[in-house]
């Protein structure tokens, strides 16, 4: 027999460690990227291949840990809304206060249009084999990788181009086919990233089914706790790093 998703009310502690790590990867890389590219000391710290696998790291970790997560939502539709909501308020932040790193479509309102899409699919996707759901959903995540840079393939091996007219509209850009005068510091199209959200959702699935989850009882001190205020950490940390780094640098100079 299956083991339901809601068999037991304990809170799968490691969940929240993992998305404690990540979001404290996330706060370090975001004071590394203000301190060098920002602020110049060096601006092309960002394009060096550790930077951008430490990047690609903390932003799949963050969507795979969400998809896990959505098994538990049980408000996805006011939760996707919420995190849209706050994505807006981040967008018109920066658009205001520093226009030339503008986010528009960040991970807020990818994550928040992720919840709104595979919810009215939830009891179809139920149905879908838990293995072959991530197997599936991975492999075309992987395909799509490259849409928003104009190309299909595997991840960065680029197979051919996709034509141009896909990319001559704006609005098409939070679809993953941006146009070439759109511009964002922090952008997460639907493609290919609703694939790694579905493959966390499929994922977490799995181990149910091999009745596995135990191990994610485990607690680990203050990660978990860390993990649970995630959101509030990261719609905070930011202002507070910028405000830092302001008031060093202006002591300094």
């Amino acid at each position: 027999m299956k083991k339901s998703l809601s068999a037991s009310s304990d809170r799968y502690f490691l969940i929240d460690a993992l998305r404690g790590f990540a979001i404290i990867n996330m706060v370090a890389f975001h004071l590394l990227y203000d301190l060098f590219a920002i602020y110049g000391l060096n601006s092309g710290w960002f394009f060096q291949p550790f930077a951008s696998v430490w990047e690609r790291f903390i932003c799949c970790s963050f969507i795979l840990i969400s998809g896990v997560s959505f098994n538990f939502s049980k408000h996805a539709y006011k939760r996707g809304i919420i995190l849209n909501v706050f994505g807006f308020a981040i967008t018109i932040v920066t658009v205001l206060i520093i226009p030339e790193q503008a986010i528009w479509f960040g991970i807020l309102n990818f994550l928040g249009c992720a919840m709104l899409i595979l919810q009215p699919l939830r009891k179809y996707a139920e149905k879908i084999p838990p293995v072959i759901g991530a197997v599936s959903s991975l492999l075309i995540f992987s395909v799509l990788y490259g849409i928003p840079n104009g190309y299909a393939g595997f991840l960065d091996f680029r197979i051919f181009d996709l034509p141009d007219f896909m990319y001559q509209f704006k609005w098409l850009s939070f679809f993953g086919f941006p146009s070439a005068d759109f511009f964002s510091s922090d952008y997460f199209p639907i493609i290919p990233w609703i694939f790694l959200f579905f493959a966390g959702y499929f994922i977490w699935r799995f181990i149910m089914e091999q009745n596995a989850d135990k191990i994610f009882k485990l607690k680990v001190p203050l990660l978990d706790v860390i993990g649970r205020f995630s959101l509030w950490i990261y719609i905070a940390h930011q202002p507070v790093i910028m405000g830092i780094l302001f008031l060093i640098m202006k002591t300094l100079i």
